[in-house]
């Protein structure tokens, strides 16, 4: 659901690596947790350009929003456009849990589909502290119709303020991993609102239910640090001082993804050493999540009620309690109760439900605009999942063999047809 960058530098130094094995797909990477983390080689990686020119707005806050002390550095919402000298097609970019508008695998978007002709308009996710402060109409993150909503109105927002530099021809929409989830409900908001009248819209790895898939996510941390959850502080300081061992080892090595590949193909760690550090990155997702969702409705229930952070504060302490708090506990004890106080007759299992595509499989099923990329070895899905949408899709569904989550995206044969679904 979003980037595992700094934890991929750990792999090298840490556990070693993996062997490489032969298949029709040419993605190099045929273990889910490796891909996740390394992402695609260079060799193997599309031709995209180095740069493209590229600008980033600001759009103020939300009417009546006042932004709290503590976060005067995210004054505004930030979004990207790169767009063409003349007259042509625009395809919104909704990232992924927790990463804004300029994160890895958003640029890999701007770069595809600039090259291919299109203006693009890349957005943080909902999930992201930017736009949780500034768009969020609740300021609980993770309730995909609302938070859907809440994109198509900064969409509309962003539209108007672009319009005379932008010429448009057509309208598209794009996501990957929460993000994609997110691209199906915002298509299915504007077939009725009928602002945009998407052409096409393009899921990349998306959760079948978000509930299933942070589950899984917060397992791999809670259930793989040495010593249980009770040990997490001392598993991370771990994990933050050997990286700090290791980047100082390789000062003359570009220490990065092809820096990794090379230390892959040698030996093989287990997935027992990997799926916590994946859980560590989505982790601190979760962790800015709530302390922002916290701080913005006063819940009082990591920062106490009534305070007033300053910009000067230390927020340590309230780091080290939000670490130990996943997607599930946020579920739980804030996201649940605040939509139960609206609807007292929700249930936990109606939530689960409507956070999920089987909620609109309905419009998906019959909507021939709506396509996905997916992988069969997704680590955020449950099985029988990836297999469900790829049923419900029929042939607008093209499910690799590999590629873990993410991990593929800036692969030759995926960007190809990731650009192919929108320009055929």
């Amino acid at each position: 659901m979003k980037k595992i960058s700094i934890y991929a530098l750990l792999i090298s130094s840490l556990f070693g690596s993996y062997s490489v094995q032969a298949s029709a797909y040419g993605y190099p990477i045929t273990d889910s947790y490796a891909a996740t983390i390394i992402g695609t080689p260079a060799k193997y990686r599309a031709q995209l350009p180095g740069k493209i020119p590229l600008k980033v707005y600001t759009l103020p806050p939300i009417k009546g929003r006042k932004i709290p002390e503590v976060f005067w550095y995210q004054q505004g919402m930030k979004y990207s456009l790169a767009y063409q000298d003349h007259a042509a097609p625009l395809i919104f970019s909704i990232a992924g849990t927790g990463a804004g508008y300029h994160s890895g695998k958003m640029q890999i978007i701007n770069k595809a589909f600039y090259q291919a002709g299109f203006h693009v308009v890349s957005l943080s996710s909902p999930t992201h502290t930017n736009f949780e402060v500034n768009a969020s109409t609740s300021g609980i993150p993770g309730h995909l119709p609302e938070d859907s909503a809440d994109l198509y109105q900064v969409m509309q927002r962003v539209s108007a303020r672009i319009s005379e530099k932008v010429e448009v021809t057509d309208y598209h929409l794009i996501g990957y991993s929460l993000g994609g989830a997110q691209a199906a409900f915002v298509a299915k908001l504007d077939e009725q609102k009928k602002v945009f009248n998407f052409k096409k819209v393009l899921m990349i790895n998306p959760p079948l239910n978000l509930y299933h898939s942070v589950t899984i996510l917060d397992d791999m941390l809670e259930n793989n640090i040495p010593g249980g959850l009770d040990n997490f502080n001392t598993y991370y300081q771990a994990v933050m001082d050997r990286f700090s061992q290791e980047y100082q080892k390789v000062d003359e090595i570009k220490f990065n993804n092809e820096f990794l590949y090379r230390i892959y193909k040698e030996d093989t760690p287990g997935r027992k050493q990997l799926a916590p550090l994946i859980g560590l990155s989505f982790r601190i997702s979760s962790t800015n999540m709530i302390f922002t969702a916290d701080v913005m409705n006063d819940l009082g229930y990591v920062v106490p009620k009534g305070s007033q952070l300053t910009t000067t504060e230390s927020l340590t302490d309230y780091g080290k309690v939000t670490t130990r708090l996943g997607f599930s506990k946020y579920f739980d004890e804030i996201f649940y109760p605040h939509f139960k106080k609206q609807d007292p007759s929700l249930t936990r299992e109606k939530l689960i439900f409507a956070e999920s595509l089987k909620s609109i499989e309905g419009y998906l099923k019959a909507s021939a605009k709506i396509g996905m990329i997916h992988n069969a070895d997704d680590l955020i899905m449950k099985p029988g999942e990836v297999d469900y949408l790829q049923q419900l899709l029929g042939d607008r569904a093209k499910v690799y063999p590999y590629g873990g989550h993410c991990g593929n995206m800036d692969y030759k044969d995926n960007v190809q047809y990731m650009v192919r679904f929108f320009t055929e």
